[in-house]
């Protein structure tokens, strides 16, 4: 049995096609987390100034999102999972965060919340932006990126030129190109691995599982990287 994903929205599924239910028991935990030898690069993964990362640069286990704006189970994610493993391992100094674009077409309001969200972040404000546009739950147009701009105290006129000049969009896409080498067709997808130590025993988590599946794959992780004799909370 294997674990696969559809084109669009990463939906748990095993291969007899049946939508995985909860709760998920060993057998299945064992087809998501699909453990590679080696996989793709990860360009700016252990950049510390990358301003689309969250948490303690030096945490000894990485998380890397793919994502798109418009995913129903990146909302999912985002309102479910990611507060659980926000507050247990990111704000910790367990696990640092790292978001990639992985927006599902060319064109359109999924890249345009990325570049939205890049925008805010010349500003300092990526993440800010980043948790409205979720929060919004799929309103994403040019009157709510505005709103979201005043509301976060940009400076509009900035933010509407970078809107417009498209400073972003070849690296929007270069994200969506190293999700893609490693195996991802939709969204989201994740990737779990000891930082600073690139495809090396990377964990792939390929759709929206319940917190439990990342809870258990961390903690295998962080046994495997922390020093003898030290334990954590």
């Amino acid at each position: 049995m294997t674990a696969r994903f559809s084109q669009g929205s990463s939906e748990p599924t095993v291969s007899t096609g049946r939508r995985a239910a909860a709760p998920f028991q060993t057998a299945l935990l064992a087809c998501v987390a699909l453990l590679l030898s080696s996989g793709g690069t990860l360009r700016g993964a252990a950049d510390a100034a990358d301003l689309r990362v969250r948490g303690n640069s030096d945490a000894p286990v990485t998380l890397i999102e793919y994502s798109d704006f418009t995913c129903g189970y990146c909302l999912k994610f985002f309102r479910e999972t990611w507060p659980r493993i926000q507050a247990k391992y990111v704000e910790t100094g367990k696990v640092r965060f790292v978001y990639r674009d992985y927006p599902r077409a060319d064109q359109g309001p999924g890249v345009d919340a990325a570049i939205a969200a890049r925008c805010a972040g010349d500003q300092g404000r990526y993440w800010a932006m980043h948790d409205r546009l979720f929060a919004d739950g799929g309103r994403l147009d040019a009157t709510t990126f505005d709103r979201h701009a005043k509301a976060l105290g940009l400076d509009t006129a900035s933010f509407s030129a970078c809107m417009r000049d498209g400073r972003h969009v070849d690296s929007i896409f270069h994200d969506r190109q190293e999700g893609a080498r490693w195996g991802f067709r939709g969204t989201p997808g994740f990737v779990l691995m000891p930082t600073g130590r690139g495809g090396d025993t990377a964990v792939m988590i390929p759709g929206a599982f319940p917190y439990q599946v990342f809870e258990e794959e961390i903690e295998r992780l962080l046994a495997r990287v922390r020093p003898r004799g030290k334990g954590g909370a």
